[in-house]
């Protein structure tokens, strides 16, 4: 049994069971209020699952792509509960389980994921019809580019039906997870899918001043 975040997009917490599926689920597609409702969802979705923390076998927690801000809340937050009820983390590529939310509704097509991604860019992600375990394939990405650089980017985009996602499920994270785990396959790296550099930089030294 995991809980699973995600604040790549939205703000979205959910509590999942490999042979159950999702117990609980809390989500706001706010883009500005993932510290302010991730820990109340926590919470509610504990409650409404009847789910101790104790209960839990692991935090599972989308890693991007997204923003700089959005997403470190929801890893700092996953690490942090985690760390508390002494379970470790498995990390997800959160395009992934949009495209894992695609295969459970029952749409097997290669599908492009795309994203916002502020300042006039997208992320995107590519992925081919579901290997033999019903798990997404990544082909492309996740990669940055303008919303009109898609043609260039993307290979044989006709290909592949679009899928502009303005969410991203904890529930679909966490059954991927559960999945993932089950078949063996290896997690995200622990390095966040930022894909560009934060806006925040140091300042330089001050010029030493001689007399």
């Amino acid at each position: 049994m995991l809980l699973a975040i995600d604040t790549s997009i939205g703000t979205s917490v959910a509590v999942v069971d490999r042979d159950r599926g999702v117990l609980a689920e809390r989500a706001t597609s706010d883009t500005r209020s993932h510290a302010e409702v991730i820990g109340a969802y926590i919470d509610e979705c504990l409650g409404e699952a009847q789910v101790a923390a104790s209960a839990l076998s692991a935090v599972a927690i989308g890693m991007g792509p997204g923003p700089f801000t959005g997403l470190r809340v929801g890893i700092a937050a996953a690490n942090a509960f985690a760390f508390g009820i002494g379970r470790p983390v498995v990390r997800v590529v959160s395009h992934d389980a949009v495209a894992f939310a695609e295969l459970r509704a029952g749409r097997r097509d290669p599908v492009l994921v795309v994203s916002d991604a502020r300042r006039r860019e997208v992320y995107w992600s590519t992925y081919a019809a579901p290997d033999s375990e019903g798990l997404p394939k990544r082909v492309q990405g996740p990669a940055l580019t303008r919303p009109d650089g898609l043609e260039d980017a993307v290979t044989r985009l006709d290909e592949y039906r679009r899928v502009d996602a303005s969410e991203v499920s904890a529930g679909a994270l966490g059954m991927l997870a559960e999945t993932m785990h089950l078949h063996g396959r290896e997690f995200a790296a622990s390095e966040p899918l930022y894909l560009r550099s934060p806006d925040v930089t140091l300042a330089k030294a001050p010029k030493r001043v001689t007399g």
